[in-house]
């Protein structure tokens, strides 16, 4: 931890001997704070106010291989309006598609606050050559991306071959702005994908969560919710520390985004309990800490209506995600 930040990437063993002086994690330690931070109960208008920052926060997410324009179409109007019935829903942060669905998106979102981010660099496998995936990540800026969810090389990371993944990020990065060159002068957000589930051990999630902020980051995300298990609040717990702590050393904040399996209200406040409590108020925005889901938002819709009105809306009251 004493080496300067700016020579750990200067070859693959400085940057694995960096990685593997960080402070190991304590699985049993972790285990038992998430746990017990899933216990706090919040009521009232405390639950109100926590129920609109989570939609707030909400990547709305299709990622199948039937989309269609049209689906997407109608996912971006609930976005903006998750519920038209009552303008006072806040709208969620972003809408979360492939790369090939990014300009309908653009298009549905225009003249609104929503972001678009588009899932790039070979998803979900990250398997793929570098070319690939900065064409890929070029490409979705281009039609309009606001935001790039990229992959990490998980059989990289898991051979030790650290260097490799920093620079693909590096370059992916490099990319968003890059292709963004002529509508903007500071280009996508990227949002690196850890694929937690198949990282094995707690001390290789805080060794990916510090590779990815290291190599430019602007956040680092649990998973690609095709892989099982994908979010976790453990996981979580290890990732908002490393970007806390990454904050005191840099100077920099990097956002943290927890995807798939996130599926009701109950779950979605744990999160934001989680993320009160081990990093602070100022990751509870939209701008720094975002739930990637897709089947959540109704159930924070309806959970919000039964405490505005005393009861739940029928089940086809909302709309499908």
């Amino acid at each position: 931890m004493t080496t300067p930040l700016a020579e750990v990437a200067g070859s693959n063993g400085t940057l694995r001997a960096f990685l593997h002086g960080l402070p190991g994690v304590d699985r049993v330690g972790a285990d038992q704070r998430a746990a017990t931070l899933g216990t706090r109960s919040i009521k009232t208008t405390a639950k109100a106010q926590a129920l609109d920052a989570a939609i707030s926060m909400v990547d709305l997410t299709t990622l199948e291989g039937a989309d269609t324009p049209g689906k997407v179409r109608a996912m971006c109007a609930k976005a903006v309006h998750p519920d038209p019935a009552d303008p006072s829903v806040p709208s969620v942060a972003a809408v979360c598609v492939y790369p090939d669905l990014v300009a309908d998106a653009v298009a549905a979102l225009r003249g609104t606050p929503v972001k678009v981010a588009a899932v790039a660099t070979a998803f979900p496998s990250g398997r793929s050559s570098l070319e690939v995936k900065v064409a890929d990540t070029a490409l979705a800026v281009a039609a309009g991306a606001d935001e790039i969810d990229m992959v990490i090389d998980r059989g990289a990371f898991l051979a030790g071959d650290y260097l490799k993944v920093y620079e693909e990020i590096v370059a992916t990065k490099a990319a968003c702005g890059r292709a963004a060159g002529a509508q903007g002068e500071h280009g996508a957000h990227l949002k690196v994908i850890l694929e937690t589930g198949e990282l094995a051990t707690y001390d290789n999630v805080r060794r990916a969560s510090w590779l990815a902020m290291l190599a430019g980051a602007d956040f680092i995300k649990t998973s690609t919710g095709k892989v099982s298990p994908a979010a976790t609040l453990p996981v979580t717990l290890v990732m908002l520390e490393a970007a806390r702590d990454f904050r005191d050393r840099t100077g920099r904040m990097v956002g943290v985004k927890a995807a798939g399996g996130i599926r009701t209200a109950k779950d979605a406040i744990k999160y934001l309990v989680l993320v009160n409590e081990t990093a602070g108020e100022d990751w509870l925005t939209p701008d720094w800490f975002r739930i990637g889901a897709s089947s959540l938002l109704n159930d924070l819709l309806m959970q919000r209506q039964k405490l505005a009105t005393g009861r739940y809306g029928g089940a086809d009251y909302f709309t499908q995600d």
